[in-house]
């Protein structure tokens, strides 16, 4: 019980709130530079640091990307301009801590996407006004509806959609070509599940000028007088944590430094150095050795909420996949190669039936499924059906039983929805998304056995 006090004294230190806010949209619409100019305007990144990578991107013929070098570090990244992982930057406010998660916005990357959008607490639409590139994001090849639609599948409650570029010549912060865009972006993103009333904030913003991104627009955008970015971002509603719920972090990257280091979310429960904990669904048993969190300061603890990388002690990294879950070894998480869902179809050119093949993304976890049963069809009104349905079409609901070919860590939805929300993809497209109901074969295992 002494231990537990001194923990809680310890976890008492964390007093600022620690958000995680992604930034999506189509390639090109501006969100490593409206990252990397959040990250120069909070001072996370210095002058100097900024001068070099505008004369690096200077020799590089790449003008006007010297802001988005700051998060795009590595070379394939600056040299097409393109975000291919979900890159990951801190910054603070007086109010809040915030990780920026930067996801790629080009198709072929959406799977680092659906990792990216699993972390966060908060999504940033950008959207660019530009003529012509807001029609290209929009349209069926585009990335914007996709996006919007996976973040929401992945719980995230809150969409900034921040209406990009205006200060590009062919916008001027024109506010009929503003009007013209969300005109077009609400009834679609009202259709995603997003309420225009409570979840949806319209921002105007420059994220290559940093007009509206931390300072209001001001006198360039006379018709605008709400607030900026950030203003907006730490005037959000606290997100409820579970700090002394089980342990839950599902791993998002491992590697090998000196000793086997993973990185991801905690999405419940909290950790501190020298704890024991077990990775499922091997159960394996390892200790924390080192907690590193914003800027890769060494933290004694951590809490639900945190995005934090955890040097391990007792298990060798070819041990650890991404996808896997640390938990503490009082509460093990269900580990199941079956379980039935409520899957709602986004987007089919066929028919579906049972034997079905896709990808399944859920949490961090990325794992090929089978539907080997359409149970129920359900109508609007929320009914089942009483026999099973011969198949499934598009914007159709169904109860399903989905067979895995491996084990994986999940949760019931209403139990743990960080761990029961998944999406199903094939041929590059999200076909289905959907909420776990019923674990058909389980499996926990307590530690103590």
């Amino acid at each position: 019980e002494e231990e537990e006090e001194d923990d809680d004294e310890l976890f008492n230190e964390h007093t600022k709130e620690h958000t995680n806010v992604i930034f999506i949209g189509h390639v090109d619409a501006g969100k490593s530079t409206l990252g990397g100019n959040i990250l120069f305007l909070t001072g996370m990144v210095d002058k100097r640091t900024m001068e070099k990578y505008e004369r690096e991107a200077k020799e590089a013929g790449r003008d006007s990307w010297y802001l988005s070098w700051a998060l795009d570090t590595n070379q394939e990244e600056r040299a097409k301009g393109k975000t291919v992982e979900c890159g990951r930057a801190f910054f603070e406010t007086d109010k809040r801590r915030y990780t920026i998660l930067d996801a790629p916005g080009h198709k072929n990357f959406v799977p680092s996407m659906v990792g990216g959008a699993a972390q966060a607490d908060v999504a940033v639409l950008v959207i660019s006004a530009r003529r012509g590139e807001f029609e290209t994001g929009f349209e069926r090849g585009g990335q914007t509806r996709e996006h919007a639609v996976l973040v929401k599948t992945a719980g995230v409650r809150t969409l900034i959609v921040a209406i990009n570029k205006m200060d590009d010549p062919t916008v001027g912060w024109d506010k009929a070509r503003y009007d013209e865009v969300t005109s077009k972006l609400t009834p679609f993103l009202k259709k995603t599940g997003y309420s225009p009333k409570t979840d949806i904030i319209y921002i105007p913003m420059s994220g290559y000028t940093g007009a509206g991104v931390k300072d209001r627009v001001g006198s360039a955008c006379s018709w605008y007088t709400g607030p900026s970015l950030l203003e907006t971002l730490d005037g959000l509603q606290s997100v409820e944590r579970k700090t002394n719920g089980p342990l839950r972090i599902p791993i998002s990257e491992k590697y090998r430094d000196m000793g086997t280091i993973v990185s991801g979310k905690i999405e419940s429960g909290r950790i501190r150095i020298n704890q024991k904990m077990m990775l499922m669904p091997e159960k394996h048993i390892c200790e924390v050795s080192n907690i590193y969190g914003a800027n890769e300061a060494e933290e004694k603890t951590a809490i639900s909420g945190d995005n934090v990388r955890i040097k391990l002690r007792g298990i060798d990294d070819g041990l650890v996949q991404n996808g896997h879950v640390l938990v503490d070894l009082k509460h093990p998480c269900h580990i199941t190669r079956e379980f039935d869902a409520l899957l709602i179809i986004r987007e089919a050119k066929n028919i579906i039936t049972s034997g079905y093949k896709s990808v399944l993304h859920v949490h961090t976890a990325t794992e090929e499924v089978i539907l080997s049963k359409l149970l129920h069809k359900v109508n609007a009104k929320n009914q089942r059906s009483r026999a099973p349905p011969p198949f499934i079409k598009q914007n159709e609901k169904c109860i399903v039983r989905i067979q895995t070919t491996k084990p994986i860590c999940v949760e019931r939805f209403e139990d743990f929805p960080q761990l029961g929300r998944f999406t199903l993809r094939d041929e590059g497209k999200t076909i289905a998304v959907g909420k776990i109901l019923k674990l058909v074969e389980t499996n926990t295992v307590n530690a103590a056995n």
